[in-house]
């Protein structure tokens, strides 16, 4: 179930929820005065995990452009999901937003409908609207998500961030471009070399700003923030709204709308837990013969070149996988993303980094190759095997010398499961997912 909140915070009366929302069984409306002072056109749907209530309003009763309706209808799309529900009235009457809602919401199309209503022809290297995001991934997905309905509105959007060839988007903002969806290493670079100003800019999303200040994000951000000198209303969608990101709420949003949706947490208790103890000659295969009897693995790495490593040593051990990380070009990332998405691929392996803001459905088995740092990196990657309601298996490998910091990791996750240990050839290793009892015989053994 989802909470639902919404606030003013100029001192002016908050009007009613929209159609009911309030009485709705999915959703809850409170209000908050103290949290801040001061054609044929083919939609992409996302899969946000807060199902649209019975009785939401539609998109149209939103106010959202008929244009825009009408592409939406085409796509089998027409009443909101809840944060797009209270955020996209406000935002289409030019206040600033601050959403506070997870991955997988239904984010992109809260800020995205507002954003391409309220966006102006531009001319040659002066977009109008931009949205910055933390990672390349998430600046291809929004770009999907809001081309068909730039098209719907004559407007031009375009991604620009690293991995890609830099004289191509040279050559695409010279031509003109509306709507920029852009990484903040890249737009800098951009900037820097003349081939975009940023002074014409009257409509800014700041997207994953949790995930931007946990990069490091920031300061970029805040360098480009300051460049942006013309008057223009700022939407900002957050996971959470903690130190940085609330920093920069006070510093850059005037008088914001907050809107919430707390959907419920992923917890330990929604997956089956395994330890294993392996030795290090023996971890690649038996990280192999894990993939060999799952349908989807996640495997999870710390860094770029053990990503790699681990890759020629899965394929050497006979199992299929590639690698995403922030060295790769991006067409070689979106490729290996793509076939892992569509089952044509059975293991992805990743960096946190590389992996964050991606929304990966139909996960049988999360691997932690390498132990994460803390808990909160725990859930977040176990996290991918747990969605839309579903269980999943996470499965962490423990060399000796990592035992310590993993029995720390369990009590701080409330776990108390035994370390197994286990060897490649262990023929248990192939049913991991086929039942509760599978995983849970791994301890009786």
């Amino acid at each position: 179930m989802s909470v639902v909140k919404s606030s003013k915070t100029d001192g002016a009366a908050v009007p009613p929820p929209i159609h009911g929302a309030a009485t709705s069984p999915a959703s809850h409306v409170t209000t908050a005065a103290d949290r801040h002072p001061a054609s044929s056109t083919r939609v992409r749907t996302e899969s946000p995990s807060d199902r649209p209530p019975p009785g939401s309003p539609t998109f149209a009763e939103l106010g959202v452009d008929s244009r825009l309706v009408a592409a939406l209808a085409s796509a089998g799309i027409v009443h909101p999901f809840p944060i797009q529900a209270l955020t996209i009235a406000d935002a289409v009457a030019g206040r600033d937003v601050c959403g506070k809602a997870k991955t997988g919401s239904g984010k992109t199309l809260a800020f995205g409908l507002p954003l391409l209503m309220r966006t102006p022809r531009a001319e040659p290297k002066h977009p109008r609207s931009l949205v910055l995001v933390p990672t390349r991934e998430l600046a291809v997905q929004v770009t999907e998500v809001l081309e068909p309905l730039a098209t719907a509105l004559e407007l031009r959007v375009r991604a620009v961030y690293g991995g890609t060839d830099l004289e191509r988007q040279v050559k695409a903002l010279a031509r003109g471009v509306d709507v920029v969806v852009a990484t903040p290493g890249r737009l800098i670079d951009l900037s820097d070399r003349k081939a975009i100003r940023l002074d014409d800019i009257s409509s800014l999303v700041v997207d994953e700003a949790d995930r931007m200040a946990d990069m490091g994000f920031m300061p970029q951000v805040e360098w480009l923030l300051r460049r942006m000198t013309a008057p223009r209303q700022t939407l900002l969608f957050s996971a959470t709204l903690d130190s940085a990101v609330d920093q920069l709420v006070r510093r850059h949003l005037g008088e914001p709308v907050f809107h919430e949706v707390a959907s419920k947490q992923v917890t330990v208790d929604e997956m089956e837990h395994v330890f294993f103890k392996v030795h290090q000659m023996d971890k690649a295969k038996v990280a192999a013969a894990i993939i060999a009897g799952t349908g989807k693995t996640l495997v999870f790495v710390r860094t770029r070149r053990g990503a790699d490593r681990l890759v020629t040593e899965l394929r050497a051990a006979g199992a299929r996988a590639a690698a995403i990380h922030g060295d790769l070009r991006q067409g070689m990332r979106e490729r290996a993303l793509g076939d892992f998405t569509a089952g044509k691929l059975p293991a992805l392996v990743a960096t946190d980094v590389a992996a964050r803001g991606l929304d990966i459905e139909g996960v049988d088995v999360v691997v932690h190759y390498d132990p994460p740092e803390d808990h909160k990196a725990y859930l977040h990657r176990s996290g991918r095997t747990a969605r839309a309601g579903s269980s999943g298996v996470v499965v962490t490998l423990v060399l000796w010398d990592e035992e310590l910091a993993v029995e720390r990791l369990q009590r701080r996750l409330g776990l108390h499961e035994p370390f197994v240990e286990i060897f490649s050839n262990d023929a248990r290793l192939a049913h991991l997912t086929e039942s509760e009892p599978a995983t849970a015989s791994l301890a009786t053994r």
